[in-house]
């Protein structure tokens, strides 16, 4: 197993998701999306802060113009850091009322990718079943113009972009399979979608984050470990980790060769090991892509 790190001991998430490293403060951002809580890292000082909502929170992505944006349930809204308050922004997804965000990243060019699901998170944190495919993907503007790309999603997962800005990529975890798009930065248009990698023998796809060389890394849930694909889809590396449900990763730190990687709880009542939740990191050879900030 490679030398996991638990980077916040005490901190255990139900269902621990959306890490994404801002580069320019040197800060961590995540969310337990059961626990309505986003979290933010300064790893060089240990200092950190949260934010509590009143629903489910998905992601959470600094702005270009200051204060921060959250992906909450029933859509997105801007968050002032100071005092924790949100203004509504748009809601990509209104049209489903059932459905909840969960995948969401920001591209190269500052737009922010909003996938949803089928909402599975009961009115006490209960674990609901996935039985119906209505999520959506959503691109949403710096000035809030929101286009869809996709419907009948069951679990939107993975949002990457390859580094040359040629390809993007999007998965849906209950037909386990990572897609790949052809992508153009200039419009922000997938297309012509394929097969990247389909079901594997440990876990189910899950979030992902790409290195420099163009490989992915992608969390398995259910499956104890992290599976590295090379640029052609093959499995170049299984990485073992210490809890069941990895979610999703991103590459961190002052030369981005930190790898946190969130986890989640939810569902294994009681039979996980102590660490099922944590925050965890690992150190990499090769160094990561770079987040981007949303552009509004």
């Amino acid at each position: 197993m490679a030398n996991v790190k638990t980077v916040l001991p005490n901190l255990r998430c139900t269902l621990g998701e959306g890490p994404h490293w801002d580069a320019k403060d040197g800060v961590l951002y995540w969310v337990d999306i059961v626990g309505k809580t986003a979290f933010a890292l300064r790893p060089s000082d240990g200092a950190s802060r949260s934010w509590t909502f009143d629903q489910p929170v998905a992601a959470i992505v600094p702005r270009e113009n200051d204060g921060l944006l959250v992906a909450l349930a029933d859509g997105l809204a801007f968050l002032d850091a100071e005092s924790g308050e949100t203004t509504p922004f748009v809601a990509p997804d209104r049209d489903h009322a059932g459905n909840r965000s969960n995948e969401s990243r920001v591209d190269p060019a500052g737009r922010f990718w909003h996938g949803t699901m089928q909402n599975n998170i009961g009115p006490n944190g209960e674990d609901l079943p996935v039985t119906v495919s209505t999520g959506t993907l959503n691109r949403v503007g710096p000035d809030g113009e929101t286009t869809r790309f996709l419907s009948d999603i069951g679990i939107s997962n993975t949002l990457l972009w390859s580094a040359d800005g040629k390809k993007m990529f999007f998965g849906d975890t209950i037909k386990d399979t990572l897609n790949v798009y052809d992508y153009d930065m200039a419009t922000g248009v997938p297309s012509n979608p394929r097969v990247f990698f389909g079901p594997q023998d440990r876990g189910n796809m899950d979030g992902s984050a790409m290195d420099a060389d163009g490989y992915i890394w992608n969390a398995r849930w259910g499956g104890s470990c992290l599976i590295r694909f090379a640029p052609d889809g093959s499995v170049d590396q299984i990485i073992d980790l210490p809890v069941t449900q990895p979610t999703s990763c991103v590459f961190g730190g002052p030369d981005l060769k930190t790898l946190y990687i969130t986890s989640a709880s939810v569902g294994l009542d009681g039979n996980g090991n102590e660490l099922e939740g944590a925050l965890l990191s690992i150190r990499t050879d090769v160094a990561g892509q770079p987040c981007t900030r949303f552009a509004g």
